[in-house]
């Protein structure tokens, strides 16, 4: 940490991508937990005879997994996001709209 200086720019972005990075994998491993659970409480509430493959012990996995998938692009794919583009616009808009108000 000694060599890095934390008002650094490159350091800010390193440590904000360590954050996005953190937050998807707690995002991944809570996903995974809640489906096995979900997964067993499904099975051992199977009537005799009854077939896992319905529909309805699917769908939150689904539902999910699509916003995991989501979750993912915007974190390992970010060049790609519009979400991003547009962050940054805001970001430069606010600190001119700053500027402009202390340089008054």
């Amino acid at each position: 940490m000694d060599q890095f200086n934390q008002n650094d720019f490159r350091y800010q972005q390193a440590k904000k991508q360590v954050e996005k990075l953190r937050g998807f994998y707690g995002h991944l491993f809570s996903y995974v937990a809640v489906n096995i659970l979900i997964a067993i409480f499904n099975y051992y509430d199977l009537r005799p005879g009854e077939t896992y493959f319905q529909f309805k012990n699917f769908t939150t996995a689904t539902f999910w997994g699509i916003g995991v998938l989501i979750h993912a692009l915007f974190v390992f794919f970010p060049r790609f996001s519009f979400f991003r583009n547009w962050e940054e616009k805001k970001i430069k808009e606010l600190m001119n709209k700053n500027n402009q108000h202390g340089n008054s």
